[in-house]
């Protein structure tokens, strides 16, 4: 099986603190849109097992239209294999969402919504530069859980303005809206954003590498006491409501992304294309998809299957990185995380090696550590 990645590169207004590929001038959208569905034509071989999974991204693809959401998947079910248990996620913001929009979305074939909450404390909007406010982000979900059940939220923890005591109220919130999937971020200062930009000018305090750790103590113990499952380090779900696209990416799963900035992988490689709007639409008026491209070698494949694998609840399946990578390999990542062991970061149970929970919030660390050099 395989996923299909929708880049929708407009937003309203810029968050503070994000580094995805978008504009804020609208204008192009109907061009963008027209050519997501010509790159599906051109790309349509990319892949080669069915599909059973889109996700649109951004950007804000609730600012499309229902048409062209609707053009969008009429041009992907054209071109692609889909099974008929198709998983369809729109990511949508509060301020859009409306009684209507949900109304036309559940008609069309989604059946999942990512809502970009990012939190229910005003302070911790306002500083964001969110387009929605506390009350804004309750009234949203309240409406959307009377057409959806399989409904994720995003949460930023260990924001400049974010107490314990309102982090708790956060999740208490969600867990009162009946929320069946949370995925939850620690702020992380990126590159060329206004919040570094804040920073260095000492306008805004640097984050709390110690809010951060009591935060995400806080959210394990919280969430798993109301039942929620932590199937990937950021994710945590209800039974039977895990995010299968996502999963597709930490199982090693070909995806093929579309619109500009969207990533694709088949296994041995992994593209990106041009984060350009404008040179986007002139490549694909002329047929040509602008895109990058990396082969990995075989020392890449194995780093990149400990990284995605080692975030998950199953982590790192040994005997499939026997079979993929050879005994030598695997007797030697055994050696390497022998002293993360030793320190109780990881455990191994039958053939899977895992993190445990004082080992989840170092887990990029870690799997750092756990790679191997060379071509």
């Amino acid at each position: 099986m395989a996923g299909i990645y929708i880049h929708i590169p407009f937003c309203k207004q810029a968050c503070n603190y994000c580094n995805f590929h978008f504009s804020t001038q609208q204008k192009n959208i109907p061009s963008i849109v027209a050519s997501i569905i010509s790159e599906a034509a051109i790309r349509k071989d990319y892949i080669s097992e069915k599909v059973d999974t889109i996700y649109f991204g951004g950007g804000t693809p609730s600012l499309l239209t229902e048409l062209q959401i609707e053009n969008i998947l009429f041009g992907l079910h054209k071109n692609f294999e889909t099974i008929e248990q198709l998983e369809i996620t729109l990511e949508a913001n509060p301020d859009d969402i409306t009684e209507a929009k949900l109304q036309q979305w559940k008609k069309m074939g989604i059946n999942r919504l990512s809502i970009g909450v990012q939190s229910f404390a005003a302070a911790d909007l306002h500083w964001m530069n969110r387009a929605h406010n506390d009350t804004m982000a309750i009234d949203s979900l309240h409406l959307a859980t009377k057409y959806f059940d399989n409904i994720s939220i995003d949460l930023i923890y260990g924001t400049l303005t974010l107490t314990d005591a309102q982090w708790i109220e956060n999740m208490e919130q969600a867990i009162a809206l009946n929320i069946s999937h949370l995925s939850c971020y620690a702020l992380t200062v990126e590159p060329k954003t206004a919040l570094q930009i804040m920073i260095e000018k000492e306008q805004v305090s640097d984050v709390d590498a110690d809010q951060q750790a009591r935060h995400f103590e806080l959210l394990l113990a919280t969430l798993e006491s109301n039942g929620y499952e932590q199937y990937e380090i950021s994710n945590f779900a209800k039974p039977n409501f895990r995010s299968k696209h996502n999963s597709s990416y930490w199982q090693g799963k070909s995806y093929i992304g579309l619109g500009p900035s969207a990533h694709s992988f088949n296994g041995i490689s992994r593209q990106w294309n041009i984060s350009n709007n404008a040179l986007y639409l002139q490549s694909i008026s002329k047929g040509i998809v602008p895109y990058e491209v990396e082969i990995l070698t075989r020392t890449q494949q194995q780093n990149e299957y400990v990284m995605t694998s080692l975030r998950t609840k199953e982590g790192i399946d040994l005997l499939k990185m026997k079979h993929q990578f050879g005994e030598v390999q695997t007797n030697k990542l055994l050696q390497q995380a022998s002293k993360f062991i030793n320190e109780n970061l990881l455990v191994q149970t039958n053939h899977f090696l895992q993190l445990t929970n004082k080992g989840k919030f170092m887990a990029d660390g870690i799997a750092a550590d756990l790679f191997v050099e060379g071509s």
